[in-house]
């Protein structure tokens, strides 16, 4: 049975997520609760989370394969369904190399923590991965339920379809504003990800597979690249470009909330998609 992620999920790191976050979250419509950043392998904010709420499902965006014991996190995976069967799902990332100095081999080292998993009983359909390039996609969907990838534009979501093919989840990650002034919405954006996270390596040679040049990553992003990856606008250009995701097959979307008040965009970003 495939887990009903729902059309909309929300991504929130720990500090800005609690249980009656997730439940109001899960009043306003959103399907899954993604917890971003590197959760630590015992998941406990996981168990949480599910145990606050009644039919969202939550997920790891992602469970980092340099910092979380693979047979912890399986253990971990194997408590939390006994008690949640069908709403967990769990997402696993390769990290960056500006961040850890034991980065090498990523293909290996994710296909390794694959094996890992595999061999602890965590089915392949409940693991997804945060694939960008064409390797590590195919690999995604060679060997789990597909691909949660973030930073991207529904052009990559495009292209992540057609590499996995029907029948595998791509579940991409799209950052929002509810700031209706262009100008201002693409500042909030340059002063946090996605204008921080653009010489990360992993992202930037993404991007620069999607068309994008060395014009666009100076300052933060250019207008062109910032607008490719936030959504902005107002209520029907949000939900323009979450509906952009879903045509160029992506099963899901999560928002990544920009502002000062991550859970009022969420919130707003619900109003926008399903009202």
């Amino acid at each position: 049975m495939r887990i009903d992620l729902g059309l909309l999920g929300a991504h929130l790191r720990e500090h800005e997520v609690s249980p009656e976050r997730a439940a109001g979250l899960e009043e306003a419509g959103y399907g899954t609760l993604w917890l971003d950043a590197s959760p630590p392998a015992d998941l406990k904010l996981v168990e949480r989370l599910l145990d606050a709420t009644t039919r969202m499902a939550v997920g790891t965006s992602v469970v980092n394969a340099w910092t979380a014991d693979a047979e912890t996190v399986a253990a971990s995976y194997h408590r939390i369904v006994a008690r949640h069967p069908d709403r967990f799902l769990l997402g696993v990332g390769i990290g960056h190399r500006e961040v850890h100095t034991e980065y090498a081999s990523p293909y290996e080292k994710l296909s390794s923590y694959v094996d890992t998993l595999t061999a602890a009983g965590v089915p392949a359909d409940r693991v997804v991965l945060a694939a960008l390039g064409p390797k590590m996609l195919r690999l995604a969907g060679d060997r789990t339920a597909g691909t949660v990838p973030c930073m991207i534009t529904p052009e990559h979501t495009r292209r992540a379809r057609a590499i996995l093919g029907a029948g595998k989840l791509v579940l991409p990650g799209h950052f929002a504003s509810l700031e209706t002034d262009a100008g201002r919405a693409r500042a909030i954006a340059r002063s946090a990800p996605p204008g921080t996270a653009l010489q990360v390596t992993n992202y930037a040679a993404n991007l620069r597979r999607l068309g994008f040049t060395d014009d666009d990553f100076a300052g933060h992003g250019s207008d062109r690249l910032i607008d490719a990856l936030v959504l902005h606008g107002g209520p029907a250009a949000i939900a323009a470009g979450v509906r952009a995701h879903r045509d160029a097959g992506a099963d899901h979307v999560g928002i990544y909330p920009l502002g000062d008040d991550p859970i009022a965009t969420l919130h707003g970003v619900a109003e926008a998609v399903l009202s």
